[in-house]
Parts: C-alpha cells; structure tokens; sequence
C-alpha cells in the first residue's frame, strides 16, 4: 500500500462526516472541509500522530469567477490551433460550478512522515470570510494578509489584517478575475504641484483572455493555456 493510500484512509478514517470532498490531485492528496470545521480539523491535523502536519508552506486563494466557461467545444478546436484574444461572453458551460467563487488553499507539510497535504475551503459571505489559522500556524499571518490584500477574502480573528504588498489608499483587490488588467489608477508626478499624484487611468481597456493552443515537438501532443485557475 502506497503511503498517499494510505493517508487518504487515515484522513477518511478521522474526519470522516467532515469531508466535503477528498481527492488527489498534482500528486498531493486535496482535503475539503467547510469554515466551521477549520479549527477542529487543522489542529487534528497539527497534533495528531497520524498526521503532524507541523509546518504551514503557504495560503492561496483561488477565484472561480466563470470557471467552466467557454467559447467553443475544445476538442474540436485544439485540431485547428489559433491564438486570440476573446470577449468571455459565451454561454457554453463545459464545467457546471455551483461553489462559492473564492477558494482558500492551505499547502501543510509533514517533517514527520514527509508528507504534504493541500487543504481548501470555501469563503463565503460579502466580503468573503473564513476564519484564520494563525494561531495554528504562526507562519499564516504574512499569506493571510497577502491573500486579503490581492483577493479581498477576510480572515476572521487576525490580529492585524492590514494590506501587505499593494500602495497606501489602494482600491480593489488586483487579483480578482474582475479586476481591470490596466487598475483603475495611475500614478504620474506633476511637476506644477511638485509631487506624485493620483489620476484615473488613461489607457484603453482591452480584451486580454488568455486563449492559445499550440502543438509541440510531439504531432500528436497540444498543449493548452486556457486561463483555467488549475
């Protein structure tokens, strides 16, 4: 028995009518709890000697904002092969979403049995909330202050949940999918007042969704950038 086997049993085993859904993915097993179930289940999987996922690599968040839709049937149109940019306003539904749009994703480590563990929950609410788990894991306190930063999801009971990496009096939330791509400011100095200012910005919206098929070295491999968030 494979030792990701064996961990999907172990946590079935454990958490069992608090499994959303658990599957593998990118060779990492993917654990799907609800928000009210966080605290509970990260600290079993903090402490418990089946677990001892000890270490917090990362918090991200995902933002399923018209995830699953397209403009054409895809295995029609990767024989053809194109590059384009599109307006998204197709109403084919390759993939039926009915989640939450904002995913939060925490990536934990195993010194113990050398093991990694990918956890999501959905953020609900506006704005979007979940509860924190720093104090779980110490190291979530600068990814949740980058994740509310750049996704606007709030983390409830962090201390100081203060923008991290955009400027002072930022509006908006540059990651969304719904974000313009040019923002909605720029910033010029002007020498009349001898200072940077604020303007709105000048430069032409444009439909940039990434939509490009090409073959490889290999006639009978595509490979293709379909914006996915996967």
């Amino acid at each position: 028995m494979s030792d990701m086997t064996l961990q999907l049993q172990k946590l079935n085993q454990r958490f069992d009518t608090l499994i959303q859904e658990l599957t593998i993915a990118c060779a990492e097993v993917c654990l799907e709890i609800s928000p009210e179930n966080l605290h509970e289940v990260g600290l079993a999987l903090r402490d418990e000697a089946d677990f001892r996922f000890e270490l917090l690599v990362d918090v991200c968040v995902v933002d399923y904002a018209k995830y699953g839709i397209s403009e054409w049937v895809t295995e029609r149109s990767t024989l053809t092969g194109f590059e384009r940019a599109v307006d998204d306003t197709g109403d084919l539904h390759p993939v039926r979403w009915n989640k939450p749009r904002f995913a939060v994703v925490y990536h934990l480590l195993s010194l113990t049995h050398n093991q990694r563990l990918r956890l999501r929950i959905f953020a609900s609410g506006e704005p979007p909330q979940v509860p924190s788990v720093i104090k779980l894991w110490p190291s979530a306190n600068w990814y949740e202050r980058e994740a509310f930063d750049l996704y606007g999801v709030f983390f409830n009971g962090h201390p100081d949940l203060r923008r991290l990496l955009t400027d002072y009096g930022f509006v908006g939330h540059p990651f969304r999918k719904d974000f313009p791509l040019t923002g909605y400011v720029e910033v010029r100095y002007d020498a009349t007042e001898g200072r940077v200012i604020y303007q709105p910005v000048t430069i032409a919206p444009r439909t940039l969704v990434p939509k490009t098929i090409r073959k490889t070295t290999n006639e009978d491999t595509l490979t293709c950038f379909h914006g996915n968030p996967e």
